[in-house]
Formats: structure tokens, sequence, C-alpha cells
């Protein structure tokens, strides 16, 4: 499983499989995973570039960005990604999954970060912190 470059570093060692990163995340990060059957997929390159032109707003929303090309998963990642998530392994998928654990949006296509923005921002948590971020 790869971070994103966009995700700050961690400060304690990664936790290795999905399973255990979400965990870690649970009312600290909001989750984007990026699943393709490869790296190399077109849709999962395109989605990348997309995020990248936004790095400042994913920082403000507390985002953590995790790449998941599936023939790079562990068996265990693979299961969870299919069980848990219901995502298939044999095309592309966007999962955003929130503070609370939760998955609030799934895409099978690239999903442009104003799109996405626009869900977190709707959401009763993300108003909360943009208010404290005012009031500062």
């Amino acid at each position: 499983m790869a971070v994103a470059a966009l995700a700050a570093p961690a400060q304690t060692p990664r936790p290795t499989s999905l399973a255990q990163q979400l965990r870690a995340s649970h009312w600290q990060k909001r989750v984007l995973l990026i699943g393709a059957p490869t790296a190399g997929q077109a849709d999962f390159q395109a989605q990348k570039k997309l995020l990248a032109a936004a790095p400042d707003q994913l920082r403000e929303r507390d985002f953590l960005v995790l790449e998941l090309p599936y023939d790079q998963l562990s068996a265990a990642d693979r299961q969870y990604w299919q069980q848990e998530l219901k995502q298939p392994l044999t095309s592309f998928a966007v999962v955003l999954i929130g503070k609370d654990g939760g998955v609030k949006r799934t895409e099978p296509k690239p999903l442009a970060p104003a799109d996405l923005f626009d869900t977190v921002d709707k959401m009763p948590m993300r108003r909360q912190e943009a208010r404290r971020q005012k009031s500062k």
C-alpha cells in the first residue's frame, strides 16, 4: 500500500494493513482511498494528477490519501477492500471515508477535487472545523 505524497509524514510507524491504517485515522483524518487493478491504470493516474493540484485544500480538510494498486496489496488488504468496503478488485474506485470511519462516497471514475471538497464541506463535522478555523 502506498501513501501518497500528499499525506503528512507519520509520527509513529505506519500500520501495515489497510484496516489498521483506517483504525489509526479514526477521528483524526478523512481518508481517500484510490484503488485500481494496477498503478499504471489511466483512471488511477488521472486521480493522482487531480489531487496533486490541490494539496492545500486536502491538508486543510485533514485528508490522508492512500493509493491502493490491487496487484500490490496483501491478501488481507484485498479481502478488506472487497468484503468491508464492498469494492471489486477488477476496476478503478475512489472511496471517501469520514473521520467517523464511515464510507461517505464511492465513485467509479476519477473525482474532481471540487466535487470531493463539496461533499466534505457539507458534513457537520467539517462545518464545525471551518468555524473553529475562522475564529482563530
